[in-house]
């Protein structure tokens, strides 16, 4: 769902249900911290497949999207 960007590239994380483990570390998120929220599309088990990632600013009042890279819509199968 989402992982972190900088120094620790993946922390924090927060993974899907199915591959969340016990040792998965427990996260904070806090103003300053730059998230990347993805999305792989795709077939399960399928050869090809996409990921859509933005970045997320986590500000004091909620977020702000830094990524602005335009998505086109025939390809989201709008």
């Amino acid at each position: 769902l989402y992982h972190g960007v900088g120094l620790a590239d993946e922390y924090p994380t927060l993974p899907h249900a199915i591959d969340w483990t016990d040792d998965t570390p427990d996260g904070v998120l806090v103003s300053g911290i730059v998230l990347c929220v993805e999305s792989y599309i795709g077939r399960l088990g399928g050869r090809e497949g996409v990921k859509i990632e933005d970045q997320i600013l986590i500000t004091e009042t909620g977020n702000e999207q830094l990524s602005s890279y335009p998505l086109d819509e025939r390809l989201l199968g709008g």
